[in-house]
């Protein structure tokens, strides 16, 4: 499940920190069933994109759960409101709209796909220093089996990798890793990631449309309800 929050910009826009558009949601969700959710030792099974410009000029984020009753909860707070507080910003709410997308055989991302090379030294898995795509694709599919055993209280595992094909993207250096700066409680931090131009499975059997679902919907990789990891579905 998905929500689109669409922002009109009144006196100039900052791009906010992950870390304070995280907060906003946090705080969007008080006094619902979720307002507990931060403080929970779990996954957050949320993402949400980077911030994008349409046409007209508005700033919108999109934020997916598997949870349709989070969105919903999510949806109602922002509908009472005329005014949404983003880090340094304040912007209008033009539009709040939950929506569900169909499932595709193909994926691009829509915030940096983040793992870890190793969690006890806080070290990120990069692409372009480590150079192994065997290690990134194993620990993205492990970790996605951990969240859905944690969603749905089942096990389920797919035979081989999660994707048959895929495409990087490339930054304007010819780097394939992201490093995004996350501050919090006023001090900063690297978060590091990458971008994809493709990430395919071939055919998706009716059994696992399930999960590929999830996956779709909680993001990729870790540090999801920081907004990474978000996947937008593609026609192929």
């Amino acid at each position: 499940m998905r929500l689109k929050l669409t922002l009109e910009i009144e006196n100039g826009f900052s791009r906010p920190n992950k870390h304070a558009v995280q907060g906003f949601i946090y705080n969007m969700l008080k006094d619902t069933p979720y307002s507990q959710r931060h403080d929970e030792p779990r996954f957050k099974f949320f993402t949400f994109s980077d911030f994008f410009t349409d046409r007209e000029g508005r700033i919108n984020l999109l934020v997916s759960s598997p949870d349709a009753d989070f969105i919903k909860a999510l949806a109602e707070k922002l509908n009472e409101r005329g005014k949404a507080y983003i880090g340094k910003n304040e912007l209008k709410i033009v539009e709040v709209k939950r929506f569900r997308l169909p499932l595709r055989e193909a994926f691009q991302t829509g915030s940096p796909v983040v793992l870890y090379k190793n969690a006890l030294r806080n070290e990120y898995f990069k692409l372009h220093a480590h150079r192994d795509l065997r290690f990134f694709l194993e620990r993205l599919k492990e970790n996605a089996e951990k969240k859905y055993l944690a969603f749905y209280g089942e096990e389920f595992h797919i035979e081989g990798p999660l994707f048959d094909r895929v495409i990087p993207k490339l930054r304007r250096n010819g780097k394939l890793d992201v490093y995004v700066k996350v501050v919090k409680n006023g001090r900063p931090f690297p978060v590091i990631g990458s971008n994809w131009e493709l990430l395919e499975r071939m055919r998706i059997p009716r059994g696992e449309r399930k999960f590929y679902r999830f996956i779709m919907d909680a993001g990729l990789g870790e540090k999801n309800s920081l907004g990474f990891g978000f996947l937008n579905p593609i026609r192929r």
